[in-house]
């Protein structure tokens, strides 16, 4: 019974901590990256669909991302969808390819996106803290129904406070290898 709270909560940390990188992949650093704008939804076909279902993205430059519509008839769509983000990109069209260049961030706009990443960072801290409250829950709900002992229940939750804090140390390395990623000129 201990082993299942345990490993469920070791799995939804570990979900806390992948949704954080997926989550940070989107932030803007001073590379282009495909992450960007995969996700991007684009009105095709009469329905939205993500940006990467119906073109190839390639990053050929560490400063410029090219889309190549699998269909050019989607060129102006995936145009259009590009000018209504919020990445604040010009995308230049040939009638083949869209290519978007990516200007170097200002100082004032790395400090903004830090702090975006911190936000972030901070809100995993607190999808593991939740995490670690349920599981508590269960240990208390278990102990008072009489399936474990309280000498059960008292290591439990110090394996779970361990576990927590290596799930804590792995979210604030994410987020100081992004800031640095933010931050490198």
């Amino acid at each position: 019974m201990i082993e299942d709270v345990m490993f469920e909560a070791e799995e939804r940390m570990d979900g806390a901590v992948v949704a954080l990188r997926a989550d940070l992949l989107k932030v803007r650093t001073g590379r282009a990256s495909p992450a960007l704008i995969e996700d991007l939804r684009v009105d095709a076909y009469g329905v939205t669909m993500p940006l990467n279902q119906m073109a190839t993205i390639a990053a050929p430059e560490p400063r410029l991302l090219t889309i190549r519509p699998w269909d050019a008839q989607n060129l102006g769509a995936i145009e259009k969808a590009i000018q209504r983000s919020d990445l604040n990109l010009t995308p230049n069209n040939d009638g083949r390819i869209i290519r978007l260049s990516f200007p170097s961030l200002t100082d004032e706009r790395r400090r903004d996106l830090a702090r975006l990443v911190s936000r972030r960072v901070e809100e995993a801290r607190i999808a593991l803290r939740n995490v670690r409250r349920d599981a508590l829950r269960d240990f208390e709900r278990m102990q008072k129904d009489g399936d474990i002992t309280e000498d059960d229940f008292y290591r439990s939750r110090d394996e779970l406070q361990k576990v927590t804090d290596e799930y804590v140390a792995k979210v604030d390395d994410v987020g100081k290898l992004k800031e640095a990623e933010i931050m490198e000129v």
